[in-house]
């Protein structure tokens, strides 16, 4: 039974949803891009599965979460034949790497060759091919994850990476993921999309045999300024489904 407290949160949602992806087709075409290029990957981690069944009811169909075990709660409680895809966006840790094998569609954050390795080797296992992103560090941040890229005279530290990587025959680069400083100012977060697009197209003529169709960058705060440099994939939680319960607010 669905009760009136439910209708009520799924028609919330849908009307953020509905406005979110409303801005970005615009976003999309004032820079001449197709607005089908740009999807809306709504944030559910650290959220109540409430939340998340209702983003699903509202018309989400890609979510992203960050912590594994609390996300198999969520993706074992959906509908059979549910077609939502799930994209594991958040730092992942070598020993649950059999849950993303397992259950997720998309790791957007791969951020080291070790955790690439395990990857392969479990995906192999199970015999599937895992669609990855490399998480690029494009603030130089100590306390961010992901390769350290801050500008052009370090993008062939990346080569050998990026070749070891393409050779891993069970995992499937898709593009590049970052998650820039974060700024008050969303103008001053387009240096570092900008960069993280530059290193993107620069992979993309280098190594001919991989796709690098996706930037995933721009959250709730920022998604504007991503979009107008090439996101394909943004990734919003807050200025869809509201703010996370008894956690820290971070950006997304």
């Amino acid at each position: 039974m669905v009760t009136d407290h439910m209708k009520e949160l799924v028609i919330q949602i849908r009307d953020r949803y509905e406005q979110t992806l409303a801005n970005i087709a615009q976003l999309a075409r004032e820079s001449g891009r197709d607005p089908e290029s740009v999807k809306l990957v709504v944030v559910t981690k650290a959220q109540p599965l409430e939340i998340v069944r209702a983003a699903v009811q509202a018309g989400a169909t890609i979510l992203g979460e960050n912590y594994p075990e609390e996300s198999v709660t969520k993706i074992s409680s959906m509908d059979a034949g549910s077609s939502v895809e799930w994209h594991m966006i958040g730092h992942l840790q070598s020993r649950k790497a059999r849950l993303v094998i397992e259950h997720f569609d998309l790791l957007q954050s791969l951020d080291s060759l070790k955790l690439a390795e395990r990857l392969n080797r479990m995906a192999q296992e199970f015999g599937r091919t895992l669609p990855v992103m490399l998480e690029i560090n494009v603030g130089g941040e100590e306390s961010k994850y992901g390769w350290q890229v801050t500008n052009e005279k370090e993008w062939p530290r990346l080569y050998p990476v990026v070749e070891q990587i393409l050779g891993l025959k069970n995992l499937e680069i898709r593009g590049l993921m970052t998650m820039p400083p974060w700024e008050t100012n969303p103008e001053d977060a387009r240096i570092y999309f900008r960069s993280l697009r530059l290193l993107r197209d620069h992979f993309a003529a280098r190594y001919t045999n991989a796709n690098w169709n996706q930037l995933s960058m721009g959250t709730s705060a920022d998604y504007g300024v991503a979009v107008q440099e090439g996101a394909t994939l943004v990734r919003i939680g807050t200025a869809i489904v509201g703010p996370r319960p008894l956690i820290k607010q971070g950006g997304i």
